[in-house]
């Protein structure tokens, strides 16, 4: 996935125990594990921005695009991936 998440970086930053952004953002520990590692498939506006709230930052500070070797822009996943360009 090209978005990467960067709320470890932030909770360095700012030298915050993952567990206490969870409590404060009001979300499970579970779930801020899944954003965190860059499991998610979503997040929520609201979760973001209480994320930013509570770190005292922007979203472009928790999440960044970072393209995907090799992909096309445009492209589709499966979708005339191999006819190339002429």
């Amino acid at each position: 996935m090209p978005i990467i998440v960067d709320v470890d970086v932030m909770l360095a930053r700012r030298k915050m125990p993952v567990g206490v952004l969870a409590e404060r953002v009001g979300i499970t520990g579970a779930n801020l594990a899944v954003l965190k590692n860059g499991r998610a498939k979503a997040v929520r506006f609201s979760t973001l921005a209480a994320i930013c709230e509570v770190l005292e930052c922007q979203p472009g500070d928790v999440l960044r695009y970072e393209p995907e070797v090799g992909a096309e822009v445009g492209a589709e996943p499966g979708v005339g991936a191999s006819l190339g360009r002429y």
